[in-house]
This record gives C-alpha cells, sequence and structure tokens, in this order.
C-alpha cells in the first residue's frame, strides 16, 4: 500500500513511540524490532489495501500495540472511517492513547476494558492480529459485529485449521486472503455470522 507523506510522517511517529514504550511493556516481541516496518506496520497495511471504499464503524479487538488498528486508523485518516480500539490492559491503551494524541488522529478513541465486558458495538469492520483462535475470536464477532459486518483476522499458517475448527460451532463465510509479509499467513475475511454448525 503506497502511502502519503502525512501517513508515513504518522506512521514514523508511531514506530519512534513503539520503540521507546516496547522495553516497559512488552507491545511486540523485541527481536522483530529490528524489521518493524515490513515484520508490523506492512503487514497491518495490506488489511487496509481490501477495504477501498469503507466507512463506518472499525472494531479493532485487543489491540495491543495497536497492530493492526492504529496503522489503519493512520492510513485511513481521511476517510469516512472512526476506529475503537479495545484494550483490557491499562499500560497498552495508555500507550494507544499516546499514539493518537502525538499523531493528532481525529478517527480514533480506546475502550479499556475486556471485549467480553464491552456492550456490543455494532461494528461495520472488525478487526484482530494475533489475538485467540478462530473459535474464540467467533464469539467476539458474534457479539460486536453488525449483522452485515466484515471481520478482517489477520492468521498465522495454521489458519485452515483454524477454520475447520471454528466451523465446529458457528456457521460463517470466509475469503482467504494470502499475506504479502508472511508465507502462508492469511487475513481472513468473515461475514454471516451465527453461531450453530451447518
Amino acid at each position: 500500500m503506497s502511502v502519503s507523506r502525512e501517513t508515513s510522517e504518522r506512521l514514523e511517529i508511531y514506530e519512534q513511540l513503539l520503540i521507546r514504550w516496547n522495553p516497559r511493556i512488552n507491545l511486540v516481541a523485541e527481536v522483530s524490532l529490528a524489521d518493524l516496518r515490513a515484520r508490523h506496520v506492512q503487514d497491518s497495511l495490506q488489511v487496509g489495501d481490501l477495504m477501498d471504499g469503507a466507512e463506518g464503524h472499525w472494531v479493532d479487538l485487543g489491540s495491543g500495540g495497536g497492530l493492526p488498528g492504529i496503522v489503519l486508523a493512520i492510513a485511513k485518516a481521511h476517510t469516512a472511517l472512526f476506529f475503537t480500539l479495545v484494550e483490557s490492559d491499562q499500560r497498552k491503551a495508555a500507550f494507544l492513547r499516546e499514539v493518537i494524541r502525538k499523531t493528532g488522529l481525529k478517527n480514533a478513541r480506546v475502550i479499556v476494558d475486556r471485549i467480553e465486558a464491552v456492550p456490543p458495538l455494532n461494528a461495520a469492520y472488525i478487526s484482530a492480529r494475533a489475538l485467540a483462535p478462530l473459535p474464540k475470536l467467533m464469539s467476539y464477532l458474534d457479539l460486536h459485529l453488525a449483522p452485515a459486518g466484515k471481520a478482517y483476522l489477520m492468521k498465522g499458517r495454521q489458519w485452515q485449521s483454524e477454520v475447520e475448527d471454528a466451523r465446529i460451532e458457528w456457521n460463517f463465510n470466509c475469503i482467504a486472503h494470502p499475506s504479502r509479509t508472511q508465507e502462508g499467513a492469511a487475513t481472513l475475511e468473515i461475514s454471516g455470522v451465527s453461531h450453530g454448525a451447518s
């Protein structure tokens, strides 16, 4: 995804803050910091490439270090998307708020609570990265995704077995978009979520 100068500057601010805060609260694996732009930022930006013309309420679950939520909020700052970042860890939430403040984002807010304790958010879009196995994520989507909404879940090489496991108890549509940054990984585009096996 090519980005504007303003977006690039905001991403640099985000990266600098992440590097500064990471030793204290472990936002990402320390070994991955040397390749932060490719390993984390570009990885998150590819979700944005699936979203041309999107508008409405986007919820990022378990935002942690802001991946992909903060990166997407920065990349989509001039669109009709508003991002809610849900993070239960107070320290990580403080980091996310600092990034929002320092980058001047007007399209993002942070909710500090457990995902299952937050009242239904009726999100048009949901994202999550390295949060939980897909069967667990389905219960979060059932709670927070609008009936016509879509979720974009970033998954590693075992995504196919996770989809099979989730289908034991859930009905859903799934399109797998191959990752451009990690071989075998995929972003799962999920819609039509309902409880009960087909």
